[in-house]
């Protein structure tokens, strides 16, 4: 199972999304270490190998899945210790099932698991025999250490699902402790019941909309590329939500040349410095200047509440490019920025912290074109 374990690795330049699990690798010891599993099918065990591949590793006992009593075990510069009455959940069989249904998983495709709720909704939809014989086959082919999980549901776990598949006079599985008793009606209706009333729940779950909309956003993705030079115009595009877009900011009675100007100035408290900086011709030549006088104390620490206020300024003060902005709808903007992985989203590799603080005014500015209060003057008690 995938859970929150996410990571991924590159293939000619195209990300392939992967996840992984513990396991233990025997090169003469047995080492803890991770099974990395990816996307397309691809396993990591000391060495990228196919699925094939992969079958063949656990058979010959590379991936171990058996730990024999008094065999040495370590962990990667972690721990080092010798099995005493080890007990091991996985065969390969078992293991090689998983790493098969996480591929599955990591490509959106069903695994044993929704194709055997699938045999389920076939089976209660037209209850014949065949069906039920279908519906448990694939249930048998849910890896063991998973079937209990099949249902989501942790206080009766797996067991309406195998009543349903064994039918009444029909046995289920054997509990560790000894031999099950047939399936009763009684039981087998309840377990009937319990699929409709999930369906029903499933139903409604699936309309569900969050109360406050939805979780992403309607419009699509827009990108904010590096670009040169920037002229103002009477209908600008949406390189006026650039920083450093030539859109006069006054902030405390000094007028900048753009935000881009007004953040560097305001990053040093030389006032020499802060005043060659507002009249220089680009903002490239503004952030050299500044980058030659050092940041004033704290700026780490405050700079996106300096570079917030500087976005609310400008589009208060131009209107025509606030309506640019809410243009953009409720879209994630994607903003490069060549020289900070601060402030640029970077091709995923920075924060992107210059696009997040336009959506947060882009809010603002939608909240008071809604007659929406966003901000509060309400002192705590």
């Amino acid at each position: 199972m995938i859970g929150r374990r996410i990571t991924h690795r590159m293939a000619d330049g195209i990300r392939v999304t992967g996840t992984w699990r513990p396991v233990f690798i025997r090169n003469g010891d047995y080492f803890l270490t991770d099974l990395f599993i990816y996307a397309d099918g691809l396993v990591d065990c000391w060495g990228l190998v196919t699925l094939e591949q992969f079958e063949e590793k656990l058979r010959c006992g590379w991936v171990a899945t058996e730990l024999p009593d008094g065999a040495r075990a370590s962990g990667h510069e972690l721990a080092a210790w010798k099995f005493s009455e080890p007990r091991a959940w996985l065969t390969p069989e078992l293991l090689l099932a998983e790493v098969r249904d996480t591929v599955d998983q990591l490509n959106g495709r069903p695994d044993s698991t929704d194709r055997c709720l699938d045999a389920v909704d076939a089976f209660l939809a037209d209850r014949t025999e065949e069906k039920r014989a279908v519906a448990r086959a694939a249930y048998l082919a849910i890896p063991r250490t998973q079937r209990h999980y099949a249902l989501g549901d942790m206080d009766r776990q797996d067991r309406p699902l195998q009543v349903l598949v064994a039918g009444p006079g029909g046995r289920v599985e054997a509990r560790p402790d000894g031999d099950e008793d047939p399936v009763t009606q009684e039981e087998y209706d309840e377990a009937v019941d319990y699929f409709e009333d999930r369906a029903e729940w499933l139903d409604k779950r699936s309309s569900r909309v969050p109360a406050d909309g939805p979780v992403t956003p309607l419009a699509p993705a827009i990108q904010l590329y590096d670009s040169w030079p920037l002229k103002p115009s009477d209908d600008p595009d949406t390189r006026a939500l650039r920083n450093n877009w030539p859109a006069p900011v006054d902030v405390d009675g000094v007028t900048y040349p753009s935000v881009a100007h007004a953040y560097w100035a305001l990053s040093t408290e030389d006032p020499g410095v802060r005043a060659r900086i507002a009249a220089a011709d680009t903002a490239f030549a503004a952030r050299e200047l500044a980058a030659g006088a050092g940041r004033r104390d704290g700026w780490e620490q405050a700079r996106t509440a300096v570079m917030t206020r500087l976005l609310r300024a400008k589009f208060a003060q131009h209107p025509h490019l606030a309506r640019v902005l809410l243009a953009t709808d409720d879209a994630t903007i994607i903003y490069d920025d060549g020289d900070s992985r601060f402030w640029g989203d970077n091709a995923g590799r920075g924060r992107n912290w210059a696009g997040r603080l336009l959506e947060l005014v882009r809010s603002e500015l939608h909240a008071e074109r809604a007659g929406i209060s966003a901000t509060t003057t309400d002192q705590p008690a």
